[in-house]
Formats: structure tokens, sequence, C-alpha cells
């Protein structure tokens, strides 16, 4: 979009946030970057210039907007529609593989030489993959200075600096201040939009265990949002010791690169209130990417409802619930096992299954945080389960076997940053696979926003509730008009029933109430 300058400029113009992250401005004569939707007064058209990219608009020496932090945009909603090599490099970047293995490291997870990568990443995004991490690691540390009390040596190797240098040079680039004065005017700026101040501990999930770091922070989202769905649905299905709904909070664990976490995520109503409870520092910016990944913030409502609403059977439920999300798992090889886990049976059997499995074979945390006291177990880690001690039938225990073995060996790849044509080949060839796992994963796991599990019995009544075919074949038939997004479509066909994913549990209660 950032090559339409008359749309860029009219969206700058009646500030629009529904372009938040889309592009981001340049002001020639003050020398910063902004948001579209930034309070302060609108430049002349002359002295804008559009970035796709906060690093592009960094890259030619423009400092972040401290009014309007264009750094702390929900991300654009491109990355989650496209497979292509850019989308998958974005991921890939957000959940820091640059900074762990480098951009040959990218390259080789992408399967395309160095070369190759950094031509069409920078084609697109103004910047290279490097640019793009020190983007993300400026972000990472200014929520560190802003958010904790930890010495400033510590938040710059937190946040994946190399050296301290590099660190103040960075922030100084990036803000127009030294990490010392960021730190010591974080007061002013608490709570003055997106991604700004701390939250309260009241605000989001239990207490603070000593044995971990924490960083409280607000999740910026792209409105109109509605939480029930998402939330509900995470609710709903927790398995004990590895989530719960606490406090108005959805809580879970997490496997992180350089160790567990736990994070605690509540709506509220223009952001989401996140606690993020981390071993290891260095993780935050995984983490953050995970949250956001979970409650699909990144999405494009405003496309989505519109291609929906087209439809004159889905244009009630649209105009009735508009901005619902999809939700997904922040860990998609724990979600794929669990939806295996779910084939045929109720949510409350599949939780019980994975809730033994966490028992028998998860990863204990080093401190529990309310009830969340272990990590899902690593295919690897349940490589030398006995079928047999999986309370199911036979066909459905080889099935989870095959699935756990194909994921330890790295013969299918459910991650989000996958090919997903080739995860979904993969998943196809599996014994007891069917097309509802395979599109149930494809919509929880790889987040495509087209998955559509045509066979699922709520989406099927659903259908029939507003007038659609029930039948499958003739179900995806009709569903051809609201391509990509269908995945969408089916939280709607779900909301039609009273089930408990489609709504926030009722305040004060737990998951175990809930």
């Amino acid at each position: 979009m950032h090559s339409d300058r008359e749309a860029c400029a009219a969206a700058v113009r009646s500030r629009d946030a529904r372009f938040d992250g889309w592009f981001f401005t340049g002001v020639r004569t003050t020398g910063i970057y902004c948001r579209p939707s930034c309070p302060a007064m609108t430049p002349k058209a002359g002295n804008m210039v559009f970035y796709p990219s906060a690093a592009a608009a960094q890259a030619e020496g423009f400092r972040a907007c401290k009014r309007c932090r264009p750094d702390t945009t929900p991300g654009s909603p491109e990355w989650n529609v496209r497979a292509d090599v850019v989308a998958r490099a974005m991921r890939l970047i957000a959940d820091g593989v640059v900074d762990r293995d480098g951009v040959a490291g990218l390259a080789t997870r992408l399967g395309y030489s160095v070369r190759q990568v950094e031509r069409q990443v920078r084609a697109e995004l103004g910047a290279g993959p490097l640019a793009l991490a020190r983007a993300q690691r400026a972000q990472s540390a200014r929520l560190l200075i802003e958010t904790t009390d930890l010495p400033l040596a510590d938040v710059a190797f937190a946040a994946g600096f190399g050296s301290i240098r590099a660190f103040n040079q960075t922030v100084q680039e990036v803000y127009a201040v030294a990490p010392r004065d960021l730190r010591r005017t974080r007061a002013v700026g608490r709570g003055q939009g997106p991604g700004a101040g701390e939250v309260g501990p009241e605000q989001a999930g239990p207490t603070h265990p000593q044995a971990w770091q924490l960083v409280p922070l607000r999740l910026a989202v792209r409105r109109p949002f509605l939480p029930d769905n998402v939330f509900g649905h995470l609710a709903a299905t927790a398995v004990p010791g590895i989530e719960e709904w606490r406090d108005g909070a959805y809580v879970r664990s997490l496997r992180l690169p350089h160790g567990p976490a736990v994070v605690a995520l509540a709506p509220e109503p223009d952001h989401v209130a996140a606690r993020l409870w981390l071993s290891d520092l260095r993780d935050l910016g995984v983490a953050v990417s995970r949250c956001r990944w979970t409650l699909d913030l990144d999405a494009d409502p405003q496309a989505v409802d519109e291609a929906l609403g087209a439809d004159r059977r889905l244009a009630p439920l649209v105009r009735r619930a508009p901005g619902r999300r999809v939700p997904r798992s922040g860990d998609a090889e724990e979600a794929a096992l669990r939806i295996v886990l779910g084939q045929q049976v109720s949510a409350a059997a599949a939780r019980t299954l994975a809730a033994r499995l966490v028992v028998s074979h998860g990863t204990a945390l080093p401190e529990p945080v309310g009830g969340v006291t272990h990590v899902f177990p690593a295919p690897p880690e349940l490589a030398d389960l006995d079928p047999a001690a999986l309370a199911m039938p036979a066909a459905r225990r080889r099935t989870f076997s095959g699935l756990v073995r194909a994921l330890a060996d790295g013969d299918v790849d459910v991650q989000p940053t996958a090919d997903p044509v080739a995860a979904r080949e993969g998943l196809a060839a599996l014994p007891g696979v069917g097309p509802w796992t395979v599109e149930s994963i494809a919509m929880r796991c790889l987040g495509d926003p087209d998955a559509f599990p045509a066979t699922d019995l709520g989406v099927r009544r659903g259908a029939e509730s507003v007038g659609l075919p029930g039948a499958p074949g003739a179900l995806v038939a009709a569903s051809a008009a609201w391509r990509p997004w269908r995945a969408y479509a089916v939280q709607h066909l779900w909301a039609t029933s009273d089930h408990p994913i489609n709504r926030l549990p009722e305040p004060g209660t737990t998951k175990e109430s809930a």
C-alpha cells in the first residue's frame, strides 16, 4: 500500500487507525516517522514519504514519534494471509530466528539462499532481515526499559543486542533519546497509546512468583475486535496444568527458545493487557509474537467483515458481531496433537486426555503461576509413550503415535512459518488423518485464514441455521465466495450455537467453574 501516495495521504489526513501497521509515514521536516493514526498535526503532503515497515523508515534516518509510538502498531495483516517466502520470513523474524541463527539460519529454514532471501525481503519491505530484526530488538529494549527495573546492561543483552554500544546507538537512533533518559521519562509515557505503559497486577492474572522475570505490557489491536469467541474458545478448551482462566485472564505456559514462560492475556476495551513471566528475558520478543498470534491480533477485521458480509446469509451474523478473530495456539505442535486427541470426542474428553499427558510427560515449571504448573510435552518427549496407555480407540492411538513420530522426526512441520502446501500434504499422508484434522490444524496451527473444516458438526449445523447447505460438498461449493476468509466464517457459524467457546467466562470464574 505504501506505493499509493494518494491513499496513504488520505489515511493520514483522516487519522485512520485501520491502516496502522500497513505503512509508516516519514516527515521530512521533522525527521520522525509515525503511524497513520498519529494525533499530531497532519504534515503537508509534500513533506510526507511512506514506507512499508518501521525498519525501512529507520534505515532512512527517521526516528520513532514519541507521541504515537509507531513501533507498537499491530503488525501488517498481509503476513497472516500470504504463504510466500516473504510472509514466512516475516513470521520467522518475529519469532526471533535472525537473532538466534542469523540470516543464514533464516534462509535455511526457508529453503532459499541468503542472497535470495535478502533480495526478496528488501524489495518488499524496504529493509533486509537484519534491519527488521534490529527494529524488533529496539522495541523489546524499550519495553524492558519502561516496564522493568533491570540494569540497562541486562536490558541490552535480554533484547538481543550483542554489545552495550550497539544497544545505546540503536535506542538513540530509533527513539532520539538515550536509554537512561528513556527510563527517566517512562512514568510520563505510561498510558499514552497501545503498547505504552505498565499494566497493574489486578488487570491480568495471578501474582508474580519470585522464580520469574515479570514484564507487563499492552498489546495493540486493530479494531473492531470481538474478544468473546477467541477468549471463550481458549478458556473452554483449556487443559489443566498448562492453561486456565483466572481473574478475567487466559493464562498458559509456553516453551520458548531459551526456557519456559507463562503468559496472562486479558481483553480490555482498546487493547489486550498482558503479563509475561519469563525465565529468560531474551525470549521477550518471541513471547509477544506468540501472544499476538494466539489471539489473531494482526488480522484485518475490516477486510474480513466486508467480504463475509457480502453474503446475505452471513451478513446478519457479521453485523451482530464484527471483528471476530480465529483462536490459535502459541505452541503449534501441542495444538496439532490435541486436535488428534479430540477426533470424534467431546471437548471435555479431549481435555482429560491431554491433561493426563501433561501429568505423565510434561515439564514442570520452575515455579507455578496460579494453576499453571507444567509445559506441554514436546513430540520427542512423547516418542517413548506406550500407545496402550492412551484411553482411546486403537485406530486413534495409531494416528496419535504417527503424528508424534512425524513431528519429532521433522517429516511434518505445522509451525506458522511452515510451507502450508507441504504441511497439508504431510498431514494427509498420515494414517487416520482426514480432512477435518488437516483443516483444523491448518486453522489453529498454520494460521491459514482460508482453512475450512466443512465436515465439522458445529459448522454444518450453523450453516443449516442460516439457510446454507449442511452437506459438506455443497457447503464447500457455497463457501467459495468467502475466500480467503473461510476460517473467519467458521467462527461465525460456530457462534450460532450456545456453546461456551462462543462467550467470555462470567466475571470471577476460574476454568474449573467456567
